[in-house]
């Protein structure tokens, strides 16, 4: 028996010296199997050539028609408008911006006047108080007439010794009654007022705490010992401390209801600051007085008292 027939399925090799199936009675030859299993090779290439063949004949399906892979999410029909951006809040104008054009030229020149006069004032200050140039002493009469009386600056609280008395401005006036008759009142103290009206309080007002006392360094600053003024400034000091004694004095109802001012007359009361315990130094705790002349009230200055009084 052949070695390769090891079954009516095995397959039986070509005896030619070329591989291919001799011809004529070798063919007949052969066993019955033989000639179907090359038939059913060869039909098997057949079939595996046509089989390729079939398939390159197929078409290929295009990338359009090739199934797509959605990624998760909302699912969105026809086609994709493009998205707006949110429109940008337009912020509402605040302060001067918010208000009219008219009203916004009126502001803004108010702001500029404001800040042109405080220029002007802090330039006048800063004259006032540099050493003598050659500004101050061209304008000199300028710059006195803006700084005083009301925005004099005093440095007697850096001196080498400072001042150690409690000064009180009084003052005392005749009054025409409604009936007529002249009156004198008695002595008003106008910084123990003023004092009371500061004590506890926070915030005390520029002229609680120095219009006064300013208007009496004003005047004795101008006058000598005899009351006599020294200098040009001495008819405004006196002016100035009239009519702030005339202002009180009708503040405080002096002479009663209707009363008219005629005349005042002012006065200091010094006394001197008692030093502490432990100090050896001696002081005399004498008051001293110091009394100015009568003066008349002109009626300009009575007018102006009962307008703030109204106002007030």
């Amino acid at each position: 028996m052949d070695a390769y027939d090891e079954g009516s399925k095995a397959r039986h090799l070509p005896d030619g010296p070329d591989g291919s199936l001799p011809e004529g009675p070798a063919s007949a030859g052969s066993t019955p199997d033989s000639t179907p299993c090359a038939d059913q090779e060869s039909t098997g290439q057949e079939s595996v050539g046509q089989e390729s063949t079939d398939q390159e004949s197929v078409p290929q399906h295009h990338d359009s028609q090739a199934p797509t892979v959605q990624a998760p999410g909302p699912q969105v029909s026809g086609p994709q408008a493009p998205t707006a951006d949110p429109p940008v809040p337009v912020p509402t104008p605040t302060g001067i911006a918010s208000l009219p054009l008219r009203s916004q030229i009126v502001a803004a020149l108010a702001l500029a006047v404001v800040a042109v006069v405080a220029c002007v004032h802090l330039g006048m200050v800063f004259l006032h108080v540099a050493p003598s140039n050659t500004v101050t002493k061209q304008h000199g009469r300028a710059i006195d007439d803006w700084i005083y009386p009301e925005f004099e600056q005093n440095w007697k609280l850096f001196a080498p010794n400072p001042l150690q008395q409690n000064i009180d401005v009084q003052v005392r006036a005749q009054v025409r009654g409604a009936d007529g008759g002249i009156t004198e009142t008695g002595w008003y103290d106008l910084s123990a007022l003023d004092g009371a009206a500061i004590d506890g309080n926070l915030l005390p007002s520029h002229t609680q705490q120095n219009e006064l006392r300013r208007a009496w360094d004003f005047y004795i600053g101008t006058h000598d010992n005899d009351n006599h003024p020294v200098g040009l400034r001495g008819d405004l000091s006196q002016r100035y401390l009239r009519r702030i004694v005339v202002l009180r004095l009708d503040r405080e109802g002096a002479g009663g209801k209707g009363a008219v001012v005629e005349s005042v007359q002012v006065r200091s009361r010094t006394t001197n600051v008692p030093p502490p315990k432990w100090s050896e130094e001696q002081v005399s705790d004498t008051p001293v007085l110091r009394e100015l002349p009568w003066w008349t009230v002109p009626e300009e200055d009575v007018t102006d008292a009962r307008t703030e009084a109204s106002a007030g």
